[in-house]
């Protein structure tokens, strides 16, 4: 009888082994390669569409170099009262005003005009250096949420890998009733089962995996590869301070700069109302008895038809500034919806995050530990511990998925309206 007692007891002893691990998480703790932070690094260093904001940043500065300029004056050559016809046709020297002619041509814009051409081009300098601004942030919050999304997928396999640990566990204290006549032979396919089931959910979740390697690599390269280091930052998401800072989106911040170089342009249409200048200086060599000549010509623009000409095209150009503003308010209200959206979804997830953490997995886990005492009592059987058991282990998946939910949404409003670009 003490024999058998013993033998009952590490039964117990077994199948207790294979459910300890289950009722204590155990963080995931990766080789150091790939931190959050290192990720974002590389992003900036390596994403080809910065490289590509940075060209136009550097198009748009050296474009403004010529900004508001003079422009190149101009060489003309040539000869001048030419006789073709009478005595002395198609001789130099023959005719008094024949001469050749060379001189140059300056053309003098107004200085309206000018001016609106410098604020065109630090408007373009404005709104490229915006777009670059845009899409760093952009960058940086495509890769943290990939990479957010890696580290919990990989908190699910090691949490795989810890059920494959206690399912072999399981199965051999199975084994060990059976052969002491405590438990149906039948009972000897549940394991295998458990097992199965395991397996299928490996399956998808290394499909998972790889999708979320393939969305780093679009940020990192062949880097995203690399095995994940250290934890989640923690993002300070306060409401009230974001609702506050929704006017500085960075996509709304790039309405000013095309606001700025559509008043440029309005500038620049009004400035076509102001008369242009041009000066033109020439040398006229003629035959040595007649005398050279300088000759010295100003020239003026006659802007009379402004009803057909500048009116309309001011008017257009004001319109497109009219389209500009209500285009950011369109975006304003867009983006207002979208953060109450995004601000309710983040109490809803915080609140589920805790429900599961506090609430769920310890009663999942007290159901097991109940279920798996009866068992060893012979008050209950296999069936019954293995139901508490997915309950545990899906209440343990369930608190991972919101883990993960959570700290992307805190990642995409830390990266909307938290961080400011550079």
């Amino acid at each position: 009888m003490h024999a058998s007692m013993a033998q009952h007891r590490a039964q117990r002893s077994v199948l207790g082994v294979f459910i300890v691990p289950l009722l204590a998480t155990s963080p995931h703790l990766a080789a150091e390669v790939l931190t959050f932070d290192r990720a974002l690094a590389l992003a900036e260093s390596s994403a080809p569409s910065l490289a590509a904001q940075d060209d136009g940043v550097e198009s748009a500065r050296s474009s403004a170099i010529a900004a508001g300029r003079l422009p190149d004056p101009r060489l003309f050559a040539g000869i001048e009262s030419l006789p073709v016809s009478g005595p002395a046709s198609w001789t130099l020297d023959e005719e008094p005003m024949t001469m050749a002619r060379i001189g140059v041509m300056q053309e003098i814009p107004n200085s309206a005009k000018r001016r609106a051409e410098k604020e065109l081009a630090a408007a373009g300098i404005a709104r490229a250096e915006a777009a670059r601004a845009v899409e760093r942030l952009r960058v940086r919050r495509e890769t943290a949420v990939a990479w957010l999304r890696r580290y919990h997928l990989e908190r699910k396999r090691a949490l795989l890998d810890e059920l494959d640990r206690e399912n072999r566990l399981l199965a051999e204290g199975v084994n060990a009733r059976i052969a002491a006549g405590e438990a149906g032979v039948p009972e000897a396919v549940l394991p295998r089962q458990e097992a199965a089931a395991l397996e299928e959910r490996r399956d998808e979740l290394a499909a998972e995996v790889t999708r979320s390697i393939a969305a780093l690599r679009r940020w990192l390269g062949d880097a995203a590869a690399a095995p994940l280091a250290g934890s989640p930052p923690a993002f300070a998401i306060e409401h009230q301070p974001l609702r506050h800072r929704l006017q500085r989106h960075p996509e709304l911040a790039e309405f000013a700069s095309l606001s700025a170089e559509a008043e440029a342009e309005v500038h620049a249409a009004d400035a076509m109302k102001t008369p242009d200048w041009g000066v033109e200086l020439a040398y006229g060599r003629r035959d040595p008895d007649f005398g050279d000549l300088v000759s010295l010509q100003v020239s003026i623009d006659l802007p009379l038809f402004t009803a057909r000409r500048q009116d309309p095209l001011i008017a257009a150009r004001q319109a497109q500034l009219n389209r500009i503003d209500a285009e950011r308010e369109t975006m304003l209200r867009e983006h207002g919806e979208e953060l109450e959206s995004q601000l309710a979804d983040h109490e809803r997830l915080q609140r589920a995050v805790g429900r599961q953490r506090e609430t769920v997995i310890p009663l999942a886990r007290e159901k097991v530990e109940l279920t798996l005492t009866a068992y060893g009592a012979g008050q209950s059987d296999l069936d019954a511990v293995l139901a508490a058991r997915r309950e545990l282990i899906e209440s343990r998946w369930r608190s991972i998925e919101l883990d993960s939910e959570l700290a992307q949404l805190e990642a995409l409003l830390h990266y909307a309206y938290g961080e400011e670009g550079r």
